[in-house]
């Protein structure tokens, strides 16, 4: 019969259904959230990511600044410039597009960053509370579009052998430490699996839910996944296609069309994960904004 495709679309407009109503009530207040993203070089990839999230901001009605510098674009001037969008209270959200340049340390420009305005959640503060459980900082987009995904298409956590295959900062140790917490969306039991685990394929068919985001293409075939699983596939790889205009297409970690016949649901690469991306730092932009008028406002007395 083949698995349930999850597609990211209708569940990243409920979501944007939500921040417009949010958005609206901020409005009343006379503000505006604002997002600033800084890109520091020219790589095509950052590029295309950094297009895509202005154009969201703009159908969103989200206030939004693109600062694009040179590849030699100084340390320092980096530093200064996220100082100053700290200190605009025009602007809510920054972001640094990754990756940077060699010469700029990256825990520098992630730690420089307001952790009040820190939407991709990369500075310890938020990481901090990710990984406690408190629920006043911000969560990483991808992650956190990923357990909306989940639970928005009605797939239950609580209690499932979560396995994520992948350990980087921006999704396999997040999702890890999001999904084994206490509450909605949660309470899973989960393995995380890299490039030093042995027998890959023995750990990853047990998972009740399987998380792929290594960027390797194709690296999940058929007979690595359980009969009936729910598989999440992070990845995209731009692989070689002569029948495709372009001479190329996108495909994610997992062998899909293999996959598809032996999972219970599969996201799509493109389709699946990206848009959750992109949607939940818009969500994170209105957050900022909701807790700068909170902080603006002050205790009630």
């Amino acid at each position: 019969m083949g698995a349930r495709i999850i597609e990211g679309r209708p569940v990243a407009e409920e979501i944007r259904k939500d921040i417009i109503r949010r958005m609206a009530e901020l409005q009343l207040e006379g503000i505006t959230p604002g997002l600033a993203v800084i890109m520091v070089g020219d790589d095509p990839a950052s590029s295309s990511y950094v297009k895509m999230k202005g154009k969201a901001c703009q159908e969103l009605g989200i206030y939004s600044q693109t600062l694009r510098m040179p590849s030699n674009y100084p340390e320092e001037a980096l530093l200064h410039t996220i100082d100053e969008l700290n200190r605009n209270p025009r602007i809510n959200g920054i972001l640094v597009q990754m990756p940077v340049p060699g010469h700029i340390d990256v825990s520098k420009v992630v730690q420089a960053i307001d952790p009040d305005k820190d939407v991709d959640a990369f500075h310890p503060v938020n990481v901090g509370k990710m990984l406690i459980g408190e629920g006043d900082g911000f969560l990483p987009a991808t992650p956190h579009g990923i357990q909306e995904l989940l639970m928005r298409n009605g797939y239950e956590v609580a209690g499932k052998h979560v396995v994520i295959v992948g350990r980087s900062n921006i999704v396999g140790k997040p999702l890890a430490a999001m999904l084994m917490q206490k509450g909605e969306g949660a309470d899973a039991t989960v393995t995380v699996c890299h490039s030093r685990t042995r027998d890959l394929g023995s750990i990853t068919v047990q998972a009740d839910i399987l998380v792929c985001a290594v960027g390797r293409a194709g690296l999940i075939k058929a007979d690595m996944v359980k009969e009936g699983a729910v598989v999440i596939d992070v990845g995209s790889n731009r692989v070689q296609d002569p029948s495709s205009a372009r001479g190329y297409r996108f495909v994610g970690d997992v062998d899909f069309e293999a996959v598809k016949e032996r999972a219970a649901a599969i996201t799509p690469v493109p389709g699946g994960v990206g848009p959750m991306t992109i949607i939940m730092l818009m969500q994170n932009t209105v957050l900022a904004a909701e807790k700068a008028l909170k902080q603006h406002a002050g205790p009630k007395v």
